[in-house]
């Protein structure tokens, strides 16, 4: 079952926000485990709250000794397996994304989240040559506004979506309020009340179109392992 690992080496990148929307809106449909690499163990922390979906597993990683392990069970048990990274680059980073069916580097549109995305770049290419396979990744863009962008903005999201070596998500996680309360409350930001969490149609909406890119991307994915497969 797809591995989808979210990996960028600087903190604050919006990583673990997208890892855990994404998990929750793919645990509507189907069971789903996400597995907790972080070393703050954030994901962890929310799921002690209220809310948690019923067929959303998670499962808090402590070394990079049992990544493997708990990679290859929870892709046995369940349809998706997410894994939130630790914001550093490391062995255990490696070994995940070894593992992955698709890596996907959040960033922010700053310098400092784009210099670190080229190192997780450069990292997945190392990997592919120690493992002598393909591993599907592509950028997304966080915390970023949905309407008007900064000049710097602008640039740093034209110097990935212009380069043709670079794959890089359609969608975009704007900066919501409601994705910031459900790490304060717990639960999911579609069961949070819309009286108290401004524009939640549009978060919802955002969620959605970057879950069905993400589900479209492995579709292909698995259609070109197929046809290698064939020849």
């Amino acid at each position: 079952m797809p591995v989808i690992a979210f990996a960028n080496s600087k903190g604050g990148s919006g990583k673990t926000t997208s890892a855990l929307l994404l998990a929750c809106a793919l645990a509507e449909t189907r069971a789903t485990t996400i597995i907790d690499a972080d070393p703050r163990h954030p994901i962890s922390t929310w799921a002690e709250k209220p809310g948690k979906p019923d067929a959303l597993t998670i499962v808090t990683n402590t070394s990079e000794k049992t990544i493997l392990d708990e990679i290859e069970e929870a892709a046995a048990r369940d349809p998706f397996v997410i894994i939130d990274l630790e914001g550093t680059a490391s062995r255990l980073m490696s070994y995940a994304i070894s593992q992955a069916d698709l890596v996907i580097i959040p960033l922010k549109e700053q310098q400092q989240d784009a210099l670190a995305a080229l190192d997780v770049i450069q990292e997945i290419h190392r990997d592919m040559k120690a493992t002598r396979r393909q591993i599907p990744y592509a950028v997304l863009f966080t915390q970023s506004r949905a309407a008007v962008k900064s000049r710097t903005a602008r640039h740093i999201a034209a110097q990935f979506r212009e380069n043709p070596k670079i794959d890089v998500f359609d969608a975009e996680i704007h900066e919501r309020d409601a994705y910031a309360a459900i790490f304060s409350i717990g639960g999911t930001v579609t069961g949070l009340d819309p009286k108290k969490v401004n524009g939640l149609p549009n978060a919802i909406g955002n969620i959605d179109a970057f879950k069905d890119e993400v589900i479209e991307r492995l579709r292909a994915i698995r259609k070109a392992a197929d046809k290698q497969e064939v020849a």
